[in-house]
């Protein structure tokens, strides 16, 4: 039990006086299932996730040394540019914040929450802007565009609207494909769902064999 205590869900809800429930408490343990069953060698995860890996090699490690080698351990890929995404107030985006720039938004969605971005600016740049736009340029092409235009919040705001738009309206267009034929998006998932399935299975009956645990 101490052990998951210093799980960071557990202890942003405690900091919060939150009722916490056995999920909250067992989420680790969960998640830590979810990675080992399936052997990845690497699992992206963001920067305040990355505990959640932690804990998955911990007890890989424990149950590989009272039972033998059963589970690898999993390393986390943070990619260095996208470890946390910034939302629109600044903070990590979080829906919990309401500070989130949906995946599949419209362009006049996209438009409100790029306007809505709180202008804390540092020597004429401002930060929460520029934070979320090295998500979709270099920073040696927003060092120049952002000294051109330094100070001028609403142009910076508007081009980081077309760029968004410029990633989003792919995604946006895929998705609209599958809504048109929902029966094809459920085969794929139902496809992926059978293909996890056996691979898990397989590590389980492996995990009851070393335990000593018999299905009949």
């Amino acid at each position: 039990m101490p052990y998951l205590m210093r799980a960071h869900a557990f202890k942003d809800a405690q900091a919060k006086n939150k009722e916490i429930d056995v999920g909250t408490f067992n989420y680790p343990v969960l998640m830590a299932a979810d990675i080992l069953m399936y052997g990845p060698d690497m699992v992206p995860v963001g920067a305040d996730q990355k505990q959640h890996v932690e804990i998955a090699r911990d007890i890989a490690e424990k149950f590989n040394h009272i039972y033998g080698e059963t589970f690898k351990l999993p390393e986390p890929m943070i990619l260095k540019d996208v470890a946390i995404v910034p939302g629109t107030d600044g903070r990590k985006m979080s829906k919990s914040y309401g500070n989130i720039i949906p995946l599949f938004a419209e362009y006049e969605e996209i438009k409100k929450c790029v306007m809505s971005i709180v202008t804390d600016s540092s020597g004429g740049v401002p930060q929460n802007v520029y934070a979320i736009h090295k998500l979709f340029r270099s920073e040696d092409e927003l060092k120049n565009i952002y000294e051109e235009k330094a100070g001028k919040y609403k142009e910076l705001k508007e081009l980081l609207i077309e760029d968004i738009e410029k990633f989003i309206a792919p995604l946006r267009e895929k998705r609209k494909e599958f809504e048109k034929d929902i029966p094809k998006a459920l085969a794929i998932l139902k496809a992926g769902s059978e293909r996890a399935k056996k691979i898990a299975a397989k590590k389980m009956e492996e995990v009851r064999e070393k335990i000593g645990v018999h299905v009949y």
